[in-house]
């Protein structure tokens, strides 16, 4: 609205003083100014006024992306999705009742024909039993879906994506367009997408859902697989009118596409979902995608990327992507005939997750559910595992960025990740010895080396060329086996506000005025101004980041910093007082 009332001329006038780039949406023209913070600090309360009111419009007037793959794909990835790292893949359906060798149960038995499926349904089950009479015993009695949101969060987990619908066509909500083949007619007879999404919410966790774009028995599409894929009734009347209703019904955060593989995208009619998806939907501004939307697409397209199941790449990719792994390493569906031989443990999760993280990925993590509702025990138990393990180390997990190195092996393997100038160091297995060598780090006399969940700085001493050798505490036990060494460039009050919050430093300053007068007297400034500092940064969770973006003379976080600050005049003030302590 505040575009409407600026004059053309005020906002050369303004760019002209910046450094600025031009940004066209649709019909519409901004000057968006890239501004260094001092730059920043210099401006008036008008100017900072217009420079915030440019950055509000470039996001209403957003983007019309157009129905082909060079528009989709140019969409930048919303950033929650890369901040979060790691969620939950929840498995459950129909296939949940017979429980026996997989998921794709119903294929192996009457498509693939394999005789330990065949022999399993002649010993346990009638001659003429079909597989839809296994639907009436999914009955999900004992599904709770706030315990299952309290595990999910537990595990340190930010999103989940829940099977709306898997290959064998049940849905677990009541679709218009599968008639007595959902929960809600059949089954559970209950909305399991609505009810566990709305648990899933009140955790501020992300929901996503699953769907298989293919039906393996579906008649129609069997009628169109059949003419080579010319006719397209599938689409038009079952596949795209349920992801339509999934995303007006529920509003996922993320559409976890699958089951497109056998037809090219044209058949699936994916570009023209996605545009009005990213245009139109009621969630465009925060769904995230996956890359399977037809036959060569996986690696290619769509919003991040899932390659196959259980992807693991050699080296760094150039484009945000998520491995799905089961906890049951045969299945991700539930099965009776798990052996715990076949259970990823605890420290194989976790160092799968690590090298997923140092590589740029996001790790989602599959538990099957039984058919009763319940979630195994030895899947809460490894869930759990890794929350308490996050709860030590998730700051080198969360949020992070690939390092320049993304993993060294000097004294054990090492992966790496960052966050601002902030360096990780995650290693998964035990040195056995009171040295450790990193050999890629460059340090400095300001280099702070700590090990996540112990503050105290660790003693090290640089290496010849590069790196630096630390001298390990006693490792606290984990039933992980992985620990963090954190590297800090730290200046005095850096040092400070990473090791006490605002409220801590207030109260330890009021009880030790010598230490408020030394870090006073270290950046020129006086005690005064200190506790109005620490006054007006109260509560401003992005502290730590704004330090780094002032030592680092930018501005990464400036705006949501000021949406904070009461005033203008406190915001000034804040950024001038952190700009003089944060260089010495």
């Amino acid at each position: 609205m505040c575009c409407s009332h600026m004059v053309d001329q005020e906002i050369q006038t303004f760019c002209r003083q910046k450094s600025c780039f031009r940004v066209t949406f649709a019909d519409h023209s901004l000057h968006v100014c890239e501004v260094h913070l001092r730059s920043v600090m210099q401006m008036t309360p008008c100017q900072i006024s217009l420079f915030l009111c440019l950055l509000s419009c470039a996001a209403s007037f957003g983007t019309r992306y157009t129905p082909d793959w060079d528009s989709l794909d140019s969409r930048p990835l919303p950033e929650w999705y890369d901040e979060v790292k790691f969620g939950i893949f929840v498995h459950w359906g129909v296939f949940s009742v017979p429980a026996f060798g997989s998921e794709w149960f119903w294929w192996y038995w009457k498509i693939a024909l394999k005789p330990e499926y065949i022999l399993f349904m002649v010993k346990n089950y009638p001659l003429g039993f079909r597989y839809a009479d296994f639907a009436p015993d999914f009955h999900a009695q004992f599904f709770d879906p706030d315990e299952w949101a309290d595990i999910f969060e537990a595990s340190g987990a930010k999103y989940v994506v829940l099977t709306s619908k898997h290959h064998e066509g049940f849905t677990n909500w009541g679709s218009p367009t599968s008639w007595n083949w959902n929960s809600v007619d059949n089954g559970p007879h209950r909305d399991l997408v609505a009810d566990l999404g709305a648990a899933i919410r009140n955790r501020s966790l992300h929901y996503g859902l699953y769907h298989s774009l293919y039906e393996w028995f579906n008649p129609i599409y069997l009628k169109d697989k059949q003419s080579g894929f010319k006719t397209q009734e599938f689409v038009e009347k079952k596949a795209m009118p349920e992801l339509y209703d999934l995303v007006n019904r529920y509003k996922p955060d993320l559409i976890w596409s699958d089951g497109d593989w056998e037809a090219p995208d044209t058949y699936w009619n994916s570009t023209g979902f996605l545009a009005w998806l990213y245009n139109d939907s009621p969630v465009k501004d925060v769904v995230v995608t996956n890359d399977r939307w037809g036959a060569g697409c996986y690696c290619k397209h769509g919003g991040y990327y899932n390659c196959a199941d259980k992807f693991t790449p050699g080296q760094l990719p150039n484009h945000k992507w998520e491995k799905c792994q089961s906890v049951d390493t045969i299945s991700w569906g539930y099965r009776r005939n798990m052996k715990l031989s076949e259970v990823m443990d605890l420290p194989s999760i976790i160092k799968d997750m690590v090298y997923v993280v140092a590589l740029g990925g996001n790790y989602l993590l599959n538990v099957g559910p039984k058919a009763d509702g319940m979630i195994p025990p030895v899947f809460e138990e490894r869930l759990r595992g890794i929350g308490a393990w996050l709860k030590v180390n998730g700051e080198a997990i969360y949020a992070t960025k690939p390092w320049r190195v993304q993993a060294e092996n000097a004294t054990v393997p090492v992966w790496y990740t960052s966050k601002s100038s902030t360096v990780y160091a995650i290693f998964t297995s035990n040195p056995m010895q009171n040295t450790f060598k990193l050999l890629t780090p460059k340090t400095s006399h300001n280099t702070v080396v700590t090990l996540l969940g112990n503050p105290e700085p660790l003693k090290w001493a640089p290496l010849q060329t590069s790196g630096l050798i630390v001298l390990l505490p006693d490792l606290p036990f984990t039933p992980a086996e992985a620990w963090t060494l954190q590297l800090d460039e730290h200046t005095l009050f850096t040092a400070i506000l990473k090791h006490y919050s605002l409220e801590e430093w207030k109260t330890f300053a009021a009880s030790h005025p010598e230490c408020l007068e030394h870090v006073a007297a270290s950046s020129g400034s006086g005690a005064a101004d200190l506790e109005k500092l620490c006054s007006i940064l109260e509560a401003i969770p992005l502290i730590q980041y704004i330090c780094l973006d002032v030592a680092n003379g930018y501005s990464e976080h400036f705006v949501e910093f000021v949406k904070r600050v009461p005033s203008w005049t406190e915001a000034a003030f804040a950024l001038e007082m952190l700009q003089k302590l944060l260089v010495n």
